[in-house]
């Protein structure tokens, strides 16, 4: 009797690994779909304010209202590939084979001006730079971007599974909801959902706020870019802002390429008169925005979207750095509001849980 009874407990443990292995696997042959399906209902929480004006401000039916959400997303779509194509035909042309020997010779002088000014104040930092070949590997810059025109060709039927769930997403909210609910015993089904409709209001509001941000960073690059004469210089703020979106490394990736692509746009002119002191300035520029984004825009956005404090989404995002390296980052205040919501459903006796949850 025991033995029988032990060997259906291991059959039992067999089977439930076998099909956690296989529900694995197919999750990882599956995975673009589920990333096309988080980003239509991001897109969907971000629309939501949008979809609700039209519908009971302007009285529009709800299909219309969708339809024209799409297009106005459509239109943003659009009007972001467009301000790129300019400075990728630009760079393309300036970079292609027929020019690599004009960029050769602009970039060795910009290293040979920059040895020398060094060097006038005691700092030999370059003398083993100036004889490495550098140059050459700009000649493998043209297939770079070959590669990157192929990319986004395959890009398109992303793109477009992405709009289309999204569609539906919008025109009725709760088929994600509802197939959630799926998932969850029929006693927590009411309270759930409950939790869910907090989740959705919340993070539609967050997604707003970063919209925000992103809007305030890129009109304040803007302006510092057009002050200093900075070529492309609307296409660089708006790099330079997304890259926000990647909490405190982004932020450090975008004051490389700010940096480097303000040189870039002098290239030719003197370093130690015009490219040194305008990348300087620029850099002066980009971190008084900075500062006024981590401890005035960021703060009020973010505390008042997630109904968190500035320290409790520091530390989250930190946490979830730690964890899951810059994707952790980017999720990890989305994830941990949801949490926060269904722990106060659930757990709304826990003398912790009471104070994360107090404002929620």
């Amino acid at each position: 009797m025991n033995s029988k009874i032990i060997s259906k407990g291991i059959l039992r443990a067999i089977g439930i690994l076998a099909g956690i292995v296989l529900f694995l696997f197919l999750l990882n042959k599956i995975q673009s779909v589920i990333i096309y399906i988080i980003i239509a209902g991001i897109l969907s929480l971000i629309s939501r304010p949008i979809i609700l004006f039209l519908r009971r401000k302007l009285r529009f039916p709800n299909s219309l209202s969708v339809i024209t959400t799409m297009i106005l997303i459509l239109a943003l779509l659009g009007g972001l590939i467009g301000l790129f194509i300019p400075l990728i035909a630009e760079q393309g042309d300036s970079l292609s084979l027929l020019k690599v020997d004009g960029l050769q010779k602009n970039v060795q002088n910009v290293f040979n001006q920059i040895n020398t000014y060094f060097s006038s104040k005691g700092i030999d930092v370059l003398s083993e730079i100036k004889n490495v070949d550098f140059i050459s590997q700009f000649k493998e810059i043209p297939n770079l971007l070959n590669s990157i025109v192929s990319l986004i060709g395959s890009l398109s039927i992303g793109l477009f599974s992405v709009l289309f769930i999204s569609f539906f997403f919008m025109k009725d909210s709760r088929i994600l909801k509802n197939g959630l609910l799926i998932l969850v015993p029929g006693k927590t089904k009411k309270r759930f959902a409950k939790s869910l409709e907090t989740i959705n209001d919340l993070l539609s509001r967050y997604f707003i706020g970063l919209i925000l941000q992103i809007t305030i960073l890129f009109i304040s690059y803007t302006i510092i870019l057009l002050i200093f004469g900075i070529n492309n210089a609307v296409v660089i703020a708006f790099l330079c802002a997304l890259l926000n979106l990647i909490p405190y490394v982004g932020p450090l990736i975008g004051a490389v390429i700010m940096t480097i692509l303000s040189m870039i746009s002098n290239i030719g002119q003197n370093f130690q008169e015009v490219m040194l002191p305008t990348s300087v300035y620029v850099m002066i520029g980009y971190l008084i925005a900075q500062l006024v984004d981590n401890f005035v825009s960021q703060p009020k956005i973010f505390s008042k979207a997630t109904k968190a404090h500035p320290l409790e989404i520091f530390l989250v995002i930190i946490i979830g750095g730690l964890l899951f390296g810059i994707i952790g980052m980017i999720t990890a205040v989305p994830i941990y509001t949801a949490i926060k919501v269904i722990l106060k459903e659930f757990l709304s006796e826990n003398r912790i849980v009471k104070i994360l949850t107090k404002d929620i």
